[in-house]
């Protein structure tokens, strides 16, 4: 059977299966997490850039509907082979086809009221019967599952490896002897204990169960009696309940009782459950776990996708650092958005032959921090094997992500701001390697213009010389022509009033006002605050 996992392609160690069989054996449930793989063990915390580039807020949104299955941590690990993310990208596409992801979620759905059945047969605890009985129901809808996904799973044309792999683990699964040997016995239970009739009699606070002798069923009756006192149809007062309640003790001493009145048909319900309670396939609940990595984030961006905005499956290299993407946008955002009335403003960007740094400039509040957040948004989503914003969207397979924004300054560090930044910046490029990507904000604001200019050069000389990807939002216009490698990004204003912000950045040479802007913000020299202190 070659299937092994949903989000990897390739093999999965035997030892992690045992681990994996051994927690599903004795949990009843899906696994949380995977340990010992090289390279695919699922990553606890967020990586540092994550608060950054609002990628928390992202994972947040994404998998809010799908707490149970503990999906962040997959969301944290990021792929570092091309493979691997193409793998994932044919499951994408895939899953965006209508009836597969009908089928997909059928099967999940079902596999939940599977573990409510479980969960409920373990809070019985002592009601013997009562618990055998929900557990033999979780069996017979995990089997409704895997079945009716085979099923229609078979009907479909699918291009990716991963899900083309599960149907043919699926399909000879079900064919084999140990389900067909399960699935025999529970339909053979499930007959017998359909046939199981007993009577109650109640007499001066006692309960008598008795076999039951063809007495006649007088509910017909009562019915037939009531009848001609019914006007038109009766409003249902009924409840549904969202939680089953149990049983109670009497409830389970009748159980009991009828037990001695059918000793086979109890005897083969404590045997099926002695003998199937390893059911689970640890693969097939490895793959009812992974398959939401998938689901919630499709679901997420279906989302997003109202106002025209659209997403791609971009192209990744791991060798040509000429990246470029059409109508593309920040993802936090566009969630923040999705449904109301205010608009998303995508914006055009590409690097080609030697160029690798954006310089952005221009006003204070004009998209620039959201562009530079869009860049590195992109870049690890992609990473991931994920559709990403925009259209037809090239970008680079990085070894590390690293991003500086301005922190408030620490005081229990006993550094002043521009050596905190000092000290972050020559971390970073200290690790960093030439297949890094490197998003920095606003540095350097806290000292004069002068020293800004010369720490600002010197920072991006060693970027050049590292050959790293990345984007500087900054105030300093000198920078954006400092060599080949650096290109002039500018946040555009109307030009008809320039406090009015049009959101959208273009390849031109800086302004030249981008400091002075900063100067008049700080000192509330603005058109908007002298506006309002002239009508004062």
């Amino acid at each position: 059977m070659r299937f092994h996992n949903i989000l990897f392609p390739g093999s999965v160690p035997e030892s992690l299966e045992e681990v994996v069989h051994q927690e599903v054996h004795e949990a009843g449930r899906t696994p949380i997490r995977e340990t010992g793989n090289p390279g695919r063990s699922e990553t606890a915390q967020a990586p540092p850039f994550f608060h950054d580039l609002n990628l928390d807020q992202i994972i947040e949104a994404v998998t809010a509907g799908w707490k149970q299955y503990d999906l962040a941590p997959f969301y944290y690990t990021r792929l570092s082979d091309l493979d691997a993310i193409l793998y994932r990208q044919e499951v994408m596409k895939d899953l965006e086809e209508k009836p597969v992801m009908e089928a997909v979620r059928l099967f999940s759905k079902r596999m939940h009221s599977m573990r409510e059945r479980l969960d409920e047969a373990r809070e019985l605890g002592d009601y013997k019967y009562s618990g055998e009985r929900r557990f033999m129901i979780a069996v017979e809808t995990y089997c409704q599952a895997v079945d009716g996904l085979l099923e229609s799973l078979s009907e479909f044309k699918l291009n990716s490896r991963g899900l083309r792999a599960f149907r043919d683990y699926l399909s000879e699964y079900l064919m084999s002897d140990d389900f067909a040997d399960m699935v025999a016995e529970l339909e053979k239970l499930k007959s017998d204990i359909s046939a199981v009739r007993y009577c109650l009699l109640l007499r001066n606070g006692s309960v008598t169960v008795r076999p039951y002798n063809s007495e006649p069923d007088y509910s017909a009756a009562v019915e037939e009696t009531f009848a001609k006192f019914r006007h038109g149809t009766a409003r249902s007062h009924s409840l549904e309940s969202r939680r089953w309640m149990g049983m109670n003790h009497i409830e389970a001493q009748v159980l009991d009782r009828v037990a001695l009145l059918y000793p086979d048909t109890f005897r083969a319900l404590d045997a099926f459950y002695e003998g199937h309670r390893g059911y689970l396939n640890r693969k097939i609940a490895r793959f009812d776990r992974e398959i939401q990595f998938y689901v919630a984030y499709l679901a997420y961006i279906d989302k997003c996708r109202g106002g025209g905005l659209t997403f791609c499956i971009p192209r990744v290299s791991k060798t040509s650092k000429e990246i470029s993407g059409r109508e593309v946008f920040d993802l936090a955002l566009a969630g923040k958005l999705a449904g109301g009335t205010a608009a998303v403003v995508p914006n055009d960007f590409f690097l080609t032959g030697p160029e690798r740094v954006f310089v952005v400039s221009g006003p204070n509040h004009g998209g620039k921090t959201t562009f530079a957040r869009t860049i590195g948004q992109l870049h690890y989503l992609a990473a991931l094997g994920c559709p990403v914003p925009g259209t037809e969207v090239r970008l680079f397979l990085f070894d590390h992500l690293f991003t500086h924004f301005e922190q408030e300054e620490d005081i229990t560090s006993l550094r002043g701001k521009l050596q905190s930044d000092l000290v972050r910046i020559r971390q970073i490029l200290e690790q960093a390697t030439p297949q890094s990507v490197i998003v920095m904000n606003e540095m350097f604001s806290s000292t004069t213009l002068k020293d800004a200019v010369y720490l600002s050069k010197k920072v991006m000389d060693e970027i050049s010389r590292l050959d790293l990807l990345g984007v500087w939002v900054t105030f300093l216009d000198e920078l954006s022509s400092l060599n080949e490698k650096t290109v002039s990004m500018v946040s555009a204003v109307d030009p008809q009033n320039p406090a009015i912000r049009t959101y959208k950045l273009g390849r031109r040479p800086a302004d030249g006002l981008a400091y002075a802007l900063a100067i008049a913000q700080k000192y509330h020299v603005t058109y908007d605050r002298l506006k309002e202190r002239i009508k004062a």
